[in-house]
């Protein structure tokens, strides 16, 4: 069966579909084969990067590692029960199709509630949740008091991840391995990044997710966008010395998918 992992956040911004385009790229590359599903129906970033990715191959007659990238199929409400959800079966029905062909899906969620993205953690076996590092967006987790200091209590969204574990537990599937990525860290050691090291670890041990680096703020990132590229294929284009900081990007990358521990996956980048 395809392992599947699922990019969510209810919080606009954090960068799931940055975090979803490197992740897929980066195991298509490794040699895995990876599809990939958008659940935001109306922004669709991570199905036009793919799509770009398409566009450019064929235009510069490139043939460079891609995800399988597909659409929820549309469903006649009148083929399913009048008490059946449609996008439930949207959602069942686009990943039975994929995973004969894939080792991964990955499905990026939209930045907000809906009911395809909490059925779609409760199919997760891997769940990357990306944060900014500030308390801003660590409400999306927990709640704290005043200082920053001690947690007042979970979050709608800790609470949805909750519901999915019981689900797959009902189910005898296995636990879900939850991986909160922190986004944008400062360079420097500042108050606001300690305080939220240390109540993040104290959140991680109460409601049971790992943490892990993610990618700093980069302009390489927005201008690869256009192409469908990343940084692990520039040099697939001619290009041979990267700079400082796309070489810092690469290393975030690495240890990113390191990090994540997926099922016979290596980074070889």
């Amino acid at each position: 069966m395809a392992h599947i992992i699922v990019v969510g956040n209810e919080k606009g911004g954090a960068g799931k579909s940055t975090v979803s385009m490197h992740v897929a790229t980066a195991l298509a590359r490794m040699g895995h084969r990876v599809g990939c599903l958008d659940l935001d129906l109306r922004q669709k970033s991570l199905g036009s990067y793919i799509r770009n990715r398409v566009s450019y191959m064929e235009r510069e007659g490139l043939a460079l590692p891609t995800p399988l990238y597909s659409d929820l199929p549309e469903i006649d409400q009148s083929s399913i029960g009048p008490n059946d959800n449609i996008y439930d079966h949207r959602l069942s029905m686009a990943v039975a199709a994929l995973e004969p062909e894939c080792d991964f899906i990955l499905v990026d969620c939209p930045g907000s509630h809906t009911r395809l993205s909490q059925v779609a953690h409760s199919l997760a076996d891997t769940l990357i949740t990306p944060l900014n590092d500030s308390f801003v967006d660590f409400d999306l987790l927990a709640h704290t008091d005043h200082e920053g200091q001690n947690i007042t209590g979970p979050s709608v969204y800790s609470e949805m991840v909750w519901n999915a574990r019981q689900l797959r537990a009902q189910a005898g599937l296995p636990p879900i391995d939850w991986v909160v990525l922190r986004n944008r860290l400062g360079a420097q050691q500042m108050i606001n990044k300690e305080k939220m090291e240390r109540v993040l670890e104290k959140l991680a041990k109460r409601i049971g997710f790992r943490t892990a680096p993610g990618f700093n703020e980069r302009v390489i990132f927005r201008e690869l966008f256009p192409r469908g590229l990343t940084l692990l294929d520039l040099r697939d284009l001619g290009v041979s010395q990267l700079n400082i900081s796309n070489v810092a990007a690469r290393r975030e990358l690495r240890e990113l998918i390191k990090a994540l521990n997926l099922p016979n996956v290596t980074p070889n980048f």
